[in-house]
């Protein structure tokens, strides 16, 4: 790639990942949310190893760190769907906003004072994103360090 690609490539990366963080946590209050927001640091990854390759990237993530990640955010949005079925009886009923009053016991600790309290929906979106975020970035590792070999007959 050429100088003038490498020298705007991390400095655009760090703003679109940026912009992606944005994306997550204004989710429950804008348009987008966890798979948009997920998506956009996914593509601030992507484009860093496209520009500099994967082995000179300045994003390096293990296959742990990745792997850490994925999970938590599966396992973390299970979790909020156990604890709605748990309390509501309902998987992923929104705690903290508890319309119907159906869990009082525990809507005080998704619940804040906030006009836009939107209840486990921001948790449910970091998660989300995170699910992407590694699923998208793996995909491309994936394909980029993939060494095609010819088949012989």
């Amino acid at each position: 790639m050429s100088t003038i690609l490498k020298i705007f490539a991390f400095p655009a990366a760090i703003f679109i990942m940026c912009l992606g963080i944005l994306t997550v946590l204004g989710g429950h209050i804008t348009p987008g949310g966890g798979f948009q927001g997920g998506a956009m640091v996914a593509a601030g990854f992507i484009f860093c190893a496209v520009v500099y390759g994967i082995e000179r990237s300045p994003f390096q993530f293990s296959h742990e760190f990745m792997s850490a990640m994925e999970s938590i955010g599966a396992l973390g949005y299970v979790g909020l769907g156990l604890c709605g079925l748990l309390f509501s009886g309902f998987f992923l009923y929104n705690l903290g906003v508890d319309l119907y009053g159906v869990s009082q016991a525990v809507s005080g600790f998704f619940n804040y004072p906030d006009p836009t309290n939107a209840g486990i929906i921001p948790y449910l979106n970091i998660l989300v994103g995170l699910k992407v975020m590694v699923g998208l970035s793996a995909i491309v590792i994936t394909f980029m360090e993939f060494r095609g070999e010819e088949v012989t007959e």
